[in-house]
């Protein structure tokens, strides 16, 4: 008998995480679906705090983040965690549209500003956005999308 194959590695990197609260939640998250989850720094909060902690209840030790000293560190590292999506309200490319059944890095900007211009342009063909009904909000809370990313993978890489 041999043994199932290990399902493609699943990254959530979240990039100057400015709310505890929405990293916790994002933590648990990644432990319901074996994925791992990377923060770069500068982050709005420490990580030894309470809140962080807080929020990402008894599991948080569990979800042992990577943490990297800024994003020119970690995009050196990028390619090796699979195919990275980037996720910004601005995207051309829907969510639905995009292949998540390889290894893949599902990439967030930070609650307020998102990704810098820069970062947006260098990746542009690899933006992804949620879609969202016209005239509703322009994006949705960090933690919510991120599950939203981390369940559309699944979804994928169980369909027949």
């Amino acid at each position: 008998m041999t043994a199932p194959a290990a399902e493609p590695p699943l990254h959530v990197v979240l990039v100057h995480p400015e709310i505890p609260w929405n990293t916790g939640n994002v933590g648990r998250s990644c432990l319901a679906v074996v994925a791992r989850l990377h923060l770069v720094r500068p982050l709005g909060f420490s990580l030894v705090g309470s809140e962080v902690r807080r929020a990402g209840l008894d599991y948080w030790d569990a979800v042992a983040p990577q943490v990297w000293r800024s994003w020119e560190e970690f995009e050196v590292a990028l390619p090796s965690l699979g195919e990275p999506w980037l996720f910004s309200a601005d995207a051309d490319t829907a969510l639905w549209e995009v292949d998540l059944r390889a290894g893949v890095a599902l990439v967030f900007g930070g609650e307020s500003a998102g990704f810098p211009a820069a970062v947006r342009q260098r990746f542009r063909t690899r933006l992804v956005r949620i879609p969202m009904a016209p005239g509703g909000p322009r994006s949705l809370n960090l933690s919510t999308a991120v599950a939203v990313a981390l369940y559309e993978a699944l979804r994928q890489r169980r369909a027949p």
